[in-house]
Parts: structure tokens; C-alpha cells; sequence
């Protein structure tokens, strides 16, 4: 297909790879739509997003609008005149008058197999629920929340110490790419609906669930650290005079044990630098961990700056 006149909807670093591939590809983006700026760093000053900045160093005009129910911003868009829009990881829904004003309406990439993980945070879910396998789609946008029908799929494996941070960096090239072929050949792809079986819903990450529960399963648990790592981190806390202290796993493996669920097994050993933790079913070797304010650590040197004592209760 020829070169097409769109308008790219996007917010963080995953969206990002996306926008540079279709520049990449010759395509005329004529907009670009993401989130307002938001305070933060120490100062909390507004920061533009990842996709905002890359787009006003290329020179192309962003828009950043709280909704997209107004009507004035739905005829904004509308006198655009485009093809198509492409559409990831935006943050905003898009009304009806959004989704039907491209001639070719809108598109999604969505980080995961449809219907499985539907929703806000498939990479994470993925992981987390212990699948061997996720991928990226690119869907035609419909009313419904991640429910319209599929043109291009690609599958990844999941690895078994695969984190969201890695798996995040495979799924924003592999849906780069599949963003790119779907465009070039927009006019010859059919769309698939969604299977009716098999839906789940990837619900947004709460920093509530960061917390380890120690009476799961080791391989579980294993799971949940993964799919934390790097944002928002799974943690323990110890007590320290009185006072829980907050530690960050970044990285750890099941192993074979059996224990008082949450209680310290052991503290390194000949062939295993780590820290073991009993869990509900087998234990877990902690291996590279995080207190707050501090730099990540192997287990070893955290030890040296940090006591922990053989059958010590963590929460």
C-alpha cells in the first residue's frame, strides 16, 4: 500500500518504537496525540511523555488533550483528513466520532493474544499468571475495551526468567514491526473477530499487590517477582527496632525446600549465593535484591550492610 496520512496515538516507551518504525517506513504522520504532561522528578516539574518528546524533536505536531469527548476535539481531529490512526498504549478511550473519522479507522497494538489479557496490563498479567506464551496483535479498534477484530498476530515464547522489562523490549520490536506490515498492506488484510472463549482481563497494576505473600507456591511466587520487575517491584519488609524496612526482590529462583513459610532457611552456601526463603510449597533463592534509597545489590554484599539471621520471620 502507498503511503498513508495518519495520526499516532501513544504515550510510554512502548509506543515510542512503534511511532519511530512507521516514520522508518515512509508514512506521513501528520499528528500526534498522547498524554498531558505530568509532574514528577525531585523538582515536579511537567514532564512530557516519552512519545510527546520524540515527536516535537521530529517536528511533528502533538496534541494533548484530557478527553476526547468534547466535541471541538472530536471535529479537531476530524479535519485531519486521515487514512488511518494507529493507536498504542495511548490511555485515553476514544468515543465513536474518534473511531470512525479515519478511512480506514482506528488501530491498536495490543501486547498480548487476544481475548487473553484484554485490558490495561497484559505484559505483566502474562507473566505473572506463569503462561509459556504471550505476543502482540494489531486490532481493528471497535466500542469495546480490546474486543475488535484482529488483522496481524505474532507470538512470543515467554522465557523462564523472563521479566516485564525484557519481555516489554521483545513485544515493542516484534509489535513494531507488525505495526508496519499491517499498514503496508492495509487494503488485502481481513479482519478476524475474537475468539469468545478464553477471555481475560488484565487489570491495572495496584503498588498494593507488590507485596510477597510468602505462603504461595515458590514457582508462583517466582512469578509474581518477575512480572513486578522493574515497576512496581515485589517486596518484604523486615522488622528493625520496631520498624519495618522495605526490601525489593529483583530477582530470584524456586528451589527445592521445606520450611516455615516466610521464615530465613538459609544464607548463602557453596554452591548457592543467595538468601532462602521458605514458602507455602518449596522455597525461593533470592539472589539480587533492593533496600529503599539504596542501589541494587547481590545477596552477599546486601548481607554484609544488612543482617539477616537463620530462621528470621520476613513479611
Amino acid at each position: 500500500m502507498t503511503k498513508l496520512r495518519l495520526a499516532f496515538m501513544g504515550t510510554p516507551d512502548f509506543s515510542l518504537h512503534v511511532l519511530d518504525a512507521i516514520l522508518k517506513a515512509g508514512h506521513d504522520v501528520v499528528a500526534v496525540y498522547s498524554q498531558p504532561p505530568r509532574r514528577a522528578g525531585r523538582g515536579m516539574s511537567e514532564q512530557p511523555s516519552p512519545v510527546h518528546r520524540f515527536a516535537a524533536e521530529k517536528n511533528i505536531p502533538v496534541f494533548t488533550p484530557l478527553s476526547l469527548k468534547d466535541e471541538a476535539e472530536q471535529q479537531k481531529f476530524a479535519t485531519l483528513d486521515l487514512d488511518v490512526a494507529v493507536v498504542v498504549a495511548y490511555g485515553l478511550l476514544l468515543p465513536e466520532p474518534v473511531l470512525h473519522a479515519p478511512r480506514f479507522g482506528c488501530l491498536n497494538l495490543h501486547a498480548s493474544l487476544l481475548p487473553r489479557w484484554r485490558g490495561a496490563a497484559p505484559i505483566q498479567r502474562a507473566i505473572m499468571a506463569g503462561d509459556s506464551e504471550t505476543g502482540v496483535m494489531v486490532m481493528q479498534m471497535e466500542k469495546g475495551l480490546d474486543t475488535g477484530p484482529v488483522l496481524l498476530g505474532a507470538t512470543l515464547p515467554i522465557a523462564p526468567d523472563e521479566t516485564a522489562a525484557s519481555l516489554h523490549d521483545r513485544l515493542a520490536e516484534t509489535g513494531a514491526a507488525l505495526m508496519v506490515d499491517a499498514l503496508g498492506r492495509l487494503d488485502q488484510l481481513t479482519p478476524m473477530p475474537q475468539s469468545e472463549e478464553g477471555v481475560t482481563y488484565a487489570r491495572k497494576i495496584e503498588k498494593s499487590e507488590a507485596r510477597i505473600d510468602w505462603m504461595k507456591d515458590a514457582t508462583d511466587i517466582d512469578c509474581h517477582i518477575r512480572g513486578l520487575t522493574p515497576f512496581p517491584g515485589a517486596f518484604f519488609e523486615v522488622m528493625r527496632e520496631g520498624s519495618p524496612v522495605r526490601v525489593k526482590v529483583l530477582r530470584a529462583k524456586p528451589v527445592a525446600g521445606k520450611g516455615e513459610a516466610g521464615h530465613v532457611m538459609a544464607l548463602g552456601s557453596e554452591d548457592e549465593n543467595g538468601i532462602t526463603i521458605a514458602c507455602g510449597t518449596g522455597a525461593l533463592c533470592i539472589s539480587e535484591l533492593q533496600r529503599a534509597g539504596a542501589k541494587p545489590m547481590q545477596a552477599d554484599e546486601f548481607l554484609r550492610g544488612f543482617a539477616l539471621e537463620l530462621n528470621e520471620k520476613i513479611i
